[in-house]
């Protein structure tokens, strides 16, 4: 009989939490998360978006980007103005053709997706979830898409990453980036959505009720309101950003893409990517992937605004918005912020030591750092 033990990664170690994400291994493993999840798919680009060089030094020059890249969370930071490459900078365990997590930034490929299905006539934001997905839960089924696209909805769903026990980190059972326990099943991602409850969806604050498992569903919504699988659309935008390197995205054991944190991809090329939103949703080569008046009307800020020291941005289509540029954020340390009326994409990779990967401080500082560069005309 063989000798066997689980996966020494995939295990929960320190602190119940899952051992390639404990504080003391987590940088090594932001690095190399795509060879650390279960399951997944790679994909690349037919043609590459050729970056012209020419290094704009009043970038690295200004004191918030000198601090912020002198940091040991620093992995790498690019910044284009359209498909011309201003500054790069990476720390010395992390090189431009690596593939790092980029966390929450992947629920932006459904701004594009989404976008281009209202844009063609082929899903409604008003409809309810459940007109698409009957047999989904209470959490989500008498929701509008518009408002699971906002984070607007109240469900029980929770994602304080300080609580080793919050849904969000026991969700990753489903995506397959820890093991089930002792007894405990390996749901779809599916299964496990249709799971959440909720005794009413309003959302009473204001604020977004920030769940990764939103954008999951939307996926499935595309799904059903398309009659395409999620990986062709993946294949379309791939394609339309002319990436470099591999791109690569987790998904659970039925190959169901992991939407709301799978996607790995170099730091050059996530700026590729965020080109599309400069150009209007559309690719290299014209061909249209995403809606421009989908991304325009997130920077009217409709959606739930921000508290505190993010007052001033909203969440609104799958995006992060001040009214100017627009972006994400990604659990750990990652930004991309898109300034499409000058065409500048700021990208910076990094991975913060606290035991949660949460501080909401840091992350306001990478934003204005990004807005700043963002200004620079």
């Amino acid at each position: 009989m063989s000798v066997t033990r689980p996966n020494p990664d995939l295990v929960i170690g320190r602190n119940d939490r899952e051992q390639w994400n404990t504080a003391e291994v987590r940088r090594a493993n932001f690095h190399r998360l795509h060879a650390v999840a279960r399951y997944g798919l790679s994909l690349r680009s037919a043609d590459v978006l050729v970056l012209e060089r020419n290094i704009d030094r009043r970038i690295g020059d200004l004191e918030a980007v000198r601090k912020l890249t002198g940091t040991t969370y620093f992995s790498g930071m690019v910044v284009l103005r359209n498909a011309t490459l201003v500054y790069e900078n990476y720390a010395g365990d992390f090189k431009p053709h690596d593939a790092h997590t980029c966390m929450s930034i992947s629920k932006t490929f459904m701004n594009l997706i989404v976008g281009r299905l209202v844009e063609e006539g082929r899903l409604r934001l008003n409809s309810e979830v459940r007109e698409y997905i009957p047999q989904i839960g209470s959490g989500y089924g008498q929701a509008t898409v518009q408002d699971v696209l906002d984070m607007n909805i109240m469900n029980d769903y929770s994602e304080d990453y300080s609580d080793p026990y919050t849904t969000a980190l026991l969700h990753e059972v489903a995506m397959g980036w820890r093991l089930p326990g002792n007894g405990e099943k390996e749901l779809t991602n599916r299964d496990f959505l249709c799971s959440i409850k909720s005794e009413n969806l309003a959302n009473p604050s204001g604020e977004p009720q920030y769940k990764s498992a939103n954008t999951d569903v939307l996926g499935w919504v595309v799904e059903k309101a398309s009659g395409k699988d999620l990986r062709s659309f993946f294949v379309d935008i791939i394609n339309a950003a002319g990436l470099e390197h591999t791109f690569y995205l987790s998904t659970d054991h039925v190959g169901v893409p992991n939407l709301n944190g799978g996607v790995c991809m170099s730091a050059r090329d996530l700026a590729r990517y965020g080109l599309i939103f400069v150009r209007g949703g559309k690719g290299i080569h014209d061909e249209q992937v995403g809606s421009c008046a989908f991304v325009d009307d997130a920077r009217e800020c409709n959606g739930p605004a921000y508290a505190n020291s993010l007052q001033s941005i909203h969440y609104c289509n799958q995006l992060q918005t001040n009214g100017t540029w627009i972006g994400h954020g990604g659990w750990g340390g990652q930004f991309l912020m898109v300034a499409p009326d000058n065409g500048t994409v700021v990208v910076f990779f990094s991975v913060l030591e606290n035991e949660d990967a949460s501080d909401a401080d840091y992350q306001a500082e990478v934003i204005a750092m990004a807005q700043e560069i963002t200004e620079l005309s």
